[in-house]
């Protein structure tokens, strides 16, 4: 996974930003298209704020979808494999 990392640390901080963010989200019950369409706009406010490179940009957006999509990202505190977020969505 060499290939994702990123070049700015601020990168990082704004990888752990949406994450927090969608888990905060998630436990209010939003779906994922609607965690893709918060993701979308973050990136887009940093894009036209040209905070990150273009680089890094694309791979912020890249691993954080695919963190949205994989449903080990949302499992409970307890561990539970029945309290992933997915398998109680109608989404």
């Amino acid at each position: 996974m060499t290939s994702q990392t990123f070049e700015d640390p601020e990168a990082i901080k704004h990888f752990q930003s949406i994450c927090d963010a969608c888990q905060e989200l998630i436990s209010r019950y939003h779906s994922p298209s609607e965690l893709k369409l918060y993701v979308d706009g973050y990136i887009h406010a940093l894009r036209k704020t040209n905070r990150l490179t273009t680089k890094d940009l694309e791979k912020l957006e890249i691993l954080t979808n695919r963190w949205i999509l994989d449903p080990s990202s949302f499992i409970g505190p307890n561990g539970d494999i029945n309290d992933l977020f997915f398998m109680r969505s109608n989404d």
